[in-house]
Parts: C-alpha cells; structure tokens; sequence
C-alpha cells in the first residue's frame, strides 16, 4: 500500500464532531481496530 493512499485512509478516518464525547468514542474505536490489526499482523508473523 502506497503512502498515498495510507494519507487518503487517514483522513477517511478522521472525524472532528461538535460533541467531544463522540469525538473520544470515535478516536477509540479507531484505536481499537488498529491495535487489533497489529495484534492479528504480529500473530500471523
């Protein structure tokens, strides 16, 4: 995957709503899935 399109998902995944509390559930959940990605990756590897 191109750095290009890292960037491109990134900013996918950004959320910047009004209500801080769905701000931080969404930060956490994205945080959770990238740490279970890792998990799986580091697993397999």
């Amino acid at each position: 995957m191109a750095m290009h399109d890292l960037l491109r998902l990134a900013r996918s995944l950004r959320c910047d709503p009004a209500d801080p509390g769905q701000a931080f559930r969404h930060r956490l959940g994205v945080g959770i899935a990238i740490a279970a990605l890792i998990l799986i990756l580091s697993l397999l590897g």
